[in-house]
């Protein structure tokens, strides 16, 4: 098993892999993916180095937490952290996000992960008003003091939803979507961040797949693929498909992104690899459907880019996303 740079998972006091494996693909909106060969996805992983697996519990109606603890069942010594997220059972109003709630979401993860305690839990994306509740997070703090939770965190939407999560003291991690098509992280959150020692969790980290550069103007998806389902919205937050840019935009510009890639390397991993060198980023959680995706992955964490890279992103992402990209997140 290789050795993966580690970062501390916030103030948990546990370290994870600079590169961890989002599990949305195992469950469900990416298209079918077998027991095997999820299996195999998370073998190819650990093999690799990742110490983090991101979930949640509707990520297939609970498939996804329920596979990776078969996984760590068989595979005892991984020795790496699930942390899983919960709050989508429910209609999205705040009024939603409350103790009993809570409770019974998170007794049925523990069911599905087979743990006593869950590592980290995160609200999962939840509406903006629940980011001001006391009420919400002394529910999560009194989770954390019966043992049913050993830490809490946020997955975000919005840069404000972020800098009010990380100005409370018992959140330790905040999950939000940072590529070289999603900018605006850098300009407060993760220094923020940094200042607090929250842990920054990027997810989408590829948008969505275009930053492979391995789609045209041609390509179709799945019809249970998210990525033709919710293209404009019509499921959850635009935002979280294609990181919210235009279809068409988004493969020229991956095309353009490619150009500056240097050799010996491929998009994908100069993507994940420019995101895990962004200082506060605490580890970059990108999906993989077949184990070779998620070796290619994981290698990123070996690859070092030229000095120029961070400068070209940004001017590519100014001249391309920032005046329709920026105000909305």
């Amino acid at each position: 098993m290789e050795r993966m740079e580690q970062r501390p998972l916030g103030r948990t006091g546990r370290d994870v892999s600079i590169i961890g494996l989002g599990t949305w693909q195992l469950g469900a909106d990416w298209g079918e993916v077998s027991e095997a060969d999820a299996f195999a996805v998370l073998d190819a992983a650990a093999e690799s180095g990742v110490t983090l697996f991101d979930t949640a519990d509707v990520y297939g109606d609970g498939r996804s937490e329920s596979l990776i603890a078969a996984w760590q069942a068989a595979n005892p010594g991984w020795g790496g952290t699930v942390i899983t997220k919960m709050g989508r059972r429910a209609e999205q109003v705040p009024e939603n996000y409350r103790l009993a709630n809570f409770r019974a979401w998170l007794d049925r993860s523990r069911r599905d992960l087979r743990v006593d305690t869950i590592p980290l839990v995160q609200l999962h994306c939840p509406p903006t008003a629940v980011y001001g509740s006391d009420e919400v997070f002394d529910a999560l703090d009194s989770l954390v003091a019966d043992g049913t939770i050993a830490a809490y965190g946020v997955s975000v939407e919005r840069e404000e939803e972020a800098l009010t999560a990380i100005a409370r003291p018992g959140v330790q991690s905040v999950q939000i979507i940072l590529n070289a098509f999603r900018l605006k992280p850098l300009d407060r959150v993760l220094p923020a961040a940094g200042e607090a020692r929250t842990a920054i969790i990027a997810r989408v980290p590829l948008a969505s797949g275009l930053l492979s550069g391995r789609y045209t103007e041609a390509t179709t998806f799945a019809e249970n693929d998210h990525r033709t389902f919710n293209r404009h919205g019509a499921a959850f937050d635009q935002g979280e498909t294609f990181s919210g840019v235009e279809y068409a935009d988004g493969v020229a510009a991956a095309r353009e992104f490619a150009a500056f890639v240097p050799a010996g390397v491929t998009p994908a991993q100069a993507a994940i690899r420019w995101i895990a060198d962004q200082p506060g980023v605490t580890t970059v959680i990108p999906g993989a459907r077949s184990p070779e995706q998620a070796r290619a992955n994981a290698s990123a964490a070996s690859v070092t880019l030229p000095a120029d890279f961070h400068a070209r992103v940004v001017e590519l992402y100014d001249r391309r996303f920032r005046a329709a990209i920026h105000p909305r997140y």
